[in-house]
């Protein structure tokens, strides 16, 4: 199975954290959708987005009762050659033994253009990272998933979860 997971934060130091379920990339319905609320979850730190983020997925992956063969992060899996990005902190924290695939939305700084995919008619890219799964494989994967434009229907749904 396929998770994608993402975060919303509320007032008082809350996070809503949603992940959907699917078993192919070119599904167009979640098979199951999870969600978590925690509190006191860390202050935003510039440079350390993973301090925040990082604990809540840890959350919800504690309801999971399958087999992950991949996670799908809203952000980015390293910025830049050197520098870890929350899915690459993720990627550890599970002993490096489930692929992470990181979408964002907006560009990073150094950001290579191999890294851009374009979705339907949209001429703004996704910025596509990965760790344990070739990028071509996660580029190819991404692309392919249900919906025509930019932000695959799945990533949307998550997204819209997280925000209820």
């Amino acid at each position: 199975m396929i998770l994608a997971v993402d975060v919303d934060y509320r007032e008082n130091q809350e996070a809503h954290v949603a992940g959907v379920l699917f078993g192919s990339w070119q599904d167009s319905h979640p098979k199951e959708v999870i969600t978590t609320t925690l509190k006191n979850v860390a202050e935003y730190q510039s440079g350390a987005f993973y301090k925040r983020e990082l604990p809540c997925i840890l959350a919800l992956l504690e309801k999971v009762e399958v087999e992950l063969d991949c996670i799908v992060v809203d952000g980015y899996v390293f910025l830049g050659e050197q520098k870890k990005g929350l899915g690459a902190y993720l990627y550890e924290a599970l002993d490096r033994k489930i692929p992470i695939i990181g979408v964002a939305k907006s560009p990073f700084r150094g950001i290579a253009k191999e890294s851009f995919i374009y979705r339907g008619e949209s001429k703004k890219p996704l910025y596509i990272s990965s760790v344990g799964i070739e990028l071509d494989r996660a580029k190819e994967a991404i692309a392919s998933m249900d919906g025509k434009f930019r932000i695959p229907r799945l990533l949307k749904e998550v997204d819209r979860l997280c925000r209820a």
